[in-house]
């Protein structure tokens, strides 16, 4: 069963930092972030020297962490959609094992693309598969429950941070891919800029507003 009315939706703007930062109630729901400045996010234990911090002060692009680990993200309102999806821990979707967690995530957002006339999306229901970059870049990867293109392209990151009361879901998608802020902010990037070019598959432009009802609808409540 598919449906809404079990999910609460609330927006939050502000920049990236205070947006990862925010301690989100522990009941069922969806939070679009809305950040006020484009970021690169690191992942919890990243290396800072993977993103040139010159670059991004010169372009107007904030560094920050978030506390779920994995590779950079980079979020701008003006060409991604960030929604996290909260679930508390005695919720009837709640998975004990951490990848198979993410699943359900990924499947609503696949469901909700088809509506949107995104078609040809695969879910990763097996487990993480890591590469060269994705300790980098959180998009080379292939994580558990992210949505992909046929050929590989992401078009949904996920990124999971459980707590003893909640697992909270971050999700990105990109309706542009700003290849540029990402060949000058990560260096490792250069040694092939075509390949970093593929990483992406860009979904449909969507006002965030209504993206985030329509995955409220795709999610299950049960």
């Amino acid at each position: 069963m598919s449906g809404s009315r079990s999910w609460a939706i609330e927006t939050f703007a502000s920049d990236a930092r205070s947006l990862h930062a925010a301690e989100l109630p522990a009941h069922r729901g969806l939070w679009l972030m809305n950040p006020t400045r484009p970021a690169f996010v690191l992942g919890s234990s990243q290396d800072e020297g993977d993103i040139d911090g010159g670059f991004c002060s010169a372009h107007g692009i904030d560094v920050v962490r978030r506390r779920s680990g994995g590779g950079a993200v980079h979020v701008d309102s003006a060409a991604s959609v960030w929604i996290d999806i909260v679930i508390p821990r005695d919720d009837a979707l709640w998975v004990d094992d951490v990848g198979r967690a993410m699943h359900f995530v990924g499947l609503a957002w696949r469901q909700m693309l088809v509506d949107f006339g995104m078609s040809g999306t695969v879910v990763n229901e097996g487990p993480h598969v890591a590469n060269d970059w994705s300790k980098t870049l959180c998009v080379a990867g292939r994580g558990a429950g992210e949505v992909f293109r046929v050929s590989g392209a992401k078009v949904v990151g996920i990124s999971q941070r459980r707590t003893r009361d909640f697992a909270r879901f971050q999700c990105i998608a990109y309706h542009a891919w700003d290849i540029t802020a990402h060949l000058g902010a990560i260096p490792l990037l250069n040694g092939d800029p075509e390949r970093a070019a593929t990483l992406v598959a860009t979904m449909p432009a969507v006002e965030p507003a209504d993206l985030v009802v329509a995955l409220a609808s795709a999610l299950p409540t049960h």
